[in-house]
């Protein structure tokens, strides 16, 4: 054989190990951790079985695969709406969400691969929309696991039409407009000045109460004194007048800048004397 011929069945050999090389790169394809395949076909459309992790081998050109990540995303949705009293709220919801690994392929017949774009925001504002005109401003703070519980048990019911499972369901944020903000403040304000009047008038009540009873003591002590001196005569009186004597006397005693001069003009007198 010569050279030109062997060199010539050298690329043939080459040429066929090229293409079927090419067509054996095609036909293998692999499925990542946490993913999942869906298999189209040309003429059968897409299949109803799905492939798991792994590497897999199909039919060139006239297959391909579709992957899907199964494992669970956060996917955040926010939403303006009003409440049952008229109020507007503005509310964010996070939920965590993964496709239905059985349901993948009518999931990719109705949705495509970008499922979660066109479902979760939509359902997600029917939901809280629909969660929140069922209550007052006021009782989404005070009844708000109730709120959460309602949104959850909604949306997993909604989400569940679309073959989307829905692994956790919260609200990360609520606030209200400026209007309702002030009218709390106005609100506080009002309950505060009106706990303040019913502290002044039981202080008030508290007073005159002691007033009373003062004047009750008042009228009993100068009663009692009235009938000791009717019975004792003016001498309880006096009595009296120099026990207070001796009392201011022992108190003025203690004082350094109190001088004590005798009564009438001796010690007037005793002073000229010295001074002459």
């Amino acid at each position: 054989m010569s050279a030109q011929a062997l060199l010539q069945k050298l690329s043939q050999a080459a040429i066929a190990l090229g293409i079927g090389g090419s067509l054996l790169s095609t036909a293998i394809y692999t499925v990542d951790g946490g993913e999942q395949a869906v298999i189209f076909d040309r003429f059968r459309g897409v299949l109803d079985k799905t492939v798991g992790e792994g590497t897999h081998v199909l039919i060139p050109w006239l297959q391909r695969p579709i992957i899907f990540d199964v494992r669970t995303h956060a996917h955040s949705v926010s939403s303006v709406t009003g409440t049952k009293d008229l109020q507007m709220v503005n509310l964010g919801l996070r939920v965590l969400y993964r496709p239905d690994s059985d349901r993948l392929p009518e999931i990719y017949k109705r949705l495509g691969i970008e499922y979660n774009e066109k479902v979760l925001p939509s359902i997600g504002n029917e939901v809280l929309k629909a969660v929140v005109a069922q209550f007052d401003a006021d009782q989404l703070l005070t009844e708000r696991p109730h709120v959460s519980a309602l949104v959850r048990e909604s949306l997993l019911r909604r989400a569940k039409e679309f073959d989307i499972l829905l692994d956790d369901v919260a609200i990360t944020h609520l606030s209200y407009g400026a209007e309702f903000s002030r009218a709390v403040e106005a609100k506080q304000v009002a309950q505060q000045e009106a706990e303040r009047s019913k502290f002044v008038v039981a202080k008030a009540e508290q007073e005159k109460r002691a007033a009373v009873i003062r004047a009750e003591g008042e009228s009993e002590s100068a009663k009692l004194i009235s009938e000791a001196t009717a019975q004792a005569g003016p001498a309880l009186i006096e009595l009296r007048r120099i026990e207070a004597s001796r009392e201011i006397a022992s108190t003025l005693s203690k004082t350094p800048n109190v001088v004590y001069i005798p009564e009438g003009n001796n010690m007037m007198l005793a002073m000229n004397n010295l001074l002459k």
